[in-house]
Order: structure tokens, then sequence, then C-alpha cells
């Protein structure tokens, strides 16, 4: 089992940056895969980017490629998502995903464990 906390939500103006975190908790974190995954109101959840075990790879969805980054610290068992340039289209619940298959996995069914999601919004 693994349990994954993410904080770092809040409101921002469009054009400002915020950092969230997830911090997780149990298994080897330095095991999983990490993923960044968001859901606004009246939609599905949808994949933002993944980083593999070592940070050997990132993937990032198209509408966000250039303005987000994913890191991770696997001392601190915690994965970050850098984001830069928001836009009001960036408003939705962010949650942090952990899975044990290998690569850069952008599909929901696949991820493991999730946290409870922080929420961002962005004004205009």
């Amino acid at each position: 089992q693994v349990q994954l906390v993410e904080s770092g939500g809040g409101l921002v103006q469009a054009g400002g940056s915020l950092r969230l975190s997830c911090a997780a908790s149990g298994r080897t974190f330095s095991s999983y895969t990490m993923g960044w995954f968001r859901q606004a109101p009246g939609k599905e959840r949808s994949f933002v980017g993944a980083i593999t075990w070592n940070s050997g790879s990132t993937r990032y969805a198209d509408s966000v490629k250039g303005r987000f980054t994913i890191s991770r610290d696997n001392a601190k068992s915690t994965v970050y998502l850098q984001m830069n340039s928001l836009k009001p289209e960036d408003t939705a619940v962010y949650y942090c995903a952990a899975t044990m298959k290998v690569g850069v996995v952008a599909v929901v069914s696949w991820y493991d464990y999730w946290g409870q999601g922080t929420q961002v919004t962005v004004s205009s």
C-alpha cells in the first residue's frame, strides 16, 4: 500500500505559478512511476504528466507541455508539479498517483494508488 497526500493548491491569477507536492508513505516510493492528473467540474480525469522511478523519463499532456514540470525526490518520497504560466483552463482538482507499471504511464486506470486531490483555481 502507498498513501499519497497532495498539497500546494490554491488560487492564483492567470500567468502565475504554483508548485504542487505529493508526499508518499508506505511501500518503497522509488519503485513507482508517479503521475499527475486533473479533473475539472463536469469532465473526466485527465493525464497531466508522469515521471519514472529514477527520473529518467518524463511525459506531459500537450496542453501543459512547456509550462509544467514534474520532478521527484526519492529521498523525501515526494513528487512535485511545478506549474508556470497558468491559464484559467488549468483550473481543476489535481491528483497524484502511483503505479508499478514501467514507463511514463498516461492511462488513468493503470494507476493503483491515488491521493485525495488539491484544488487549483486560476482566475482571469
